[in-house]
């Protein structure tokens, strides 16, 4: 029966066994990135009310708060989106590694000078900046993990990376639920915490073997005179090789994709605790009273979004990248209007923003699987880069407009309606190629 129980043991996780000691470092560098990044956001998301409260001054109303914050929340995603993009190239010029920590250290320095903000003009330019740095990171992070992981495994791998966004709302939650009490500022002090990680990136990380064949190439390319058609191609401007006739489909079913599950999630995660102090107030819980449900509350919107960023890899490698990301769409859109349109009491809340979570955030482990499947490697962060950066864009305007909302309807039928973004996602599915089975591009 112990041989048995080795054996089965083997199966399950030889896998695991085979991971080198550089992967690991990959592995958990861009993991713990991700994980502080998403907390930045949570935490955000948590003191934004009170945060508000302090820097309009006076007795600002639910409208004020829903207008300013909206715009706030706005030149967050916009700073994302523009990191993204920008940083993405950056990585395909100078490298994954370099590019990494310069984006660990914007977002840590930024996201700690929103505690120190004195008026609202000064919380959004910080928080434009965290942004930017905020959305370099994961999307720097996403092709170097699928290149470190490049032969084996990979889809797993990169499904329990994405986990850290879940564990970052998670961590969120806990940080909020200790010092909330101690005042807005106090809980974005936390943010200069990720700076740690530089350490990590000057001791033992290189670039992986797929990136430094194409630096390789592209220095021996400048050295020559003469060039192919197809080396011409590849030395043009990165972003602009997305729309050639190789990479043009394949860019606008990635763009389609992220534009559908990020507007589905970011006005639910920025609005998501306003929205439960809003029900407990009706209930009679309100001001600090208020926090330890919404703690609760976030906390199990994160561990359901845990497990869903990490069953996402091995349902994608038992039935395909496509119907993995249907799958958790089509959970999103039904749980998510259940949610704002069929509760009106605190009690089921935070049960059903478990399951909310499993699909709202697991969903975004197809990003890291199927987006780099796409494209071939002197392009790979550009193009993870745009699709995720141009759909922030088009999201950041999401929070906004369901805040302007508020003065007309409920905020959380605005919440709603974005929700129904996922079918975009849908979409996308419906038109692009499965990668279940093919090699990681070159």
């Amino acid at each position: 029966m112990a041989d048995v129980g080795a054996r089965v043991s083997d199966g399950a996780l030889g896998w695991v066994r085979g991971i080198t000691r550089y992967q690991w470092l990959v592995f958990f560098v861009v993991w713990a990135g991700w994980s502080l990044d998403a907390a930045d956001f949570g935490l955000y998301s948590l003191v934004l009310q009170p945060a508000l409260r302090e820097l309009l001054g006076g007795s600002p109303t639910p409208a004020d708060i829903g207008r300013v914050g909206g715009i706030i929340s706005t030149a967050g995603l916009l700073g994302w989106a523009i990191g993204g993009f920008t940083f993405g190239i950056i990585a395909d010029y100078i490298g994954r590694v370099r590019t990494l920590a310069l984006s660990i250290l914007i977002f840590s320095v930024f996201t700690a000078l929103q505690g120190m903000a004195q008026d609202t003009l000064q919380f959004g330019i910080f928080r434009f900046l965290a942004g930017v740095g905020t959305g370099a990171e994961i999307i720097v992070g996403i092709p170097f993990v699928a290149e470190a992981f490049a032969e084996n495994n990979r889809a797993r791998i990169l499904g329990v990376m994405m986990t850290g966004g879940a564990v970052g709302t998670l961590v969120a939650a806990q940080i909020y639920g200790l010092i909330g009490h101690w005042g807005w500022r106090w809980v974005f002090y936390v943010g200069i915490v990720p700076a740690i990680l530089l350490v990590f990136i000057r001791r033992g990380m290189v670039e992986p073997e797929r990136f430094s064949a194409v630096a390789e190439r592209r220095r021996t390319l400048a050295a020559r005179g003469d060039h192919s058609d197809d080396d011409r191609e590849f030395m043009r401007f990165v972003p602009a090789q997305l729309f050639n006739r190789q990479n043009r489909y394949s860019t606008m079913v990635g763009l389609l994709f992220c534009v559908g599950t990020l507007l589905a999630i970011w006005t639910s995660n920025i609005w998501l605790p306003t929205i439960q102090r809003g029900i407990l107030a009706s209930e009679g819980i309100q001001g600090n009273d208020a926090i330890a449900y919404i703690s609760f509350g976030m906390t199990m919107w994160s561990v359901g979004g845990i497990f869903g960023y990490a069953a996402f890899g091995f349902i994608a490698d038992a039935i395909g990248r496509r119907p993995a990301i249907l799958i958790y769409n089509i959970g999103t859109l039904i749980v998510g209007l259940i949610l704002y349109l069929g509760v009106t009491t605190f009690g089921p809340y935070p049960f059903l923003l478990f399951v909310f979570g499993f699909f709202v955030f697991g969903v975004f482990s197809g990003h890291a699987v199927y987006l780099p499947e796409l494209f071939p490697t002197h392009v790979r962060a550009t193009a993870v880069s745009f699709c995720n950066g141009s759909g922030r864009i088009i999201t950041s305007f999401g929070p906004l407009l369901a805040g302007l909302l508020v003065s007309r309807v409920d905020l959380r039928y605005a919440t709603a309606a974005m929700t129904c973004c996922a079918l975009l996602s849908v979409l996308a599915m419906i038109l692009g190629r499965e990668t279940r089975y093919d090699e990681l591009p070159r």
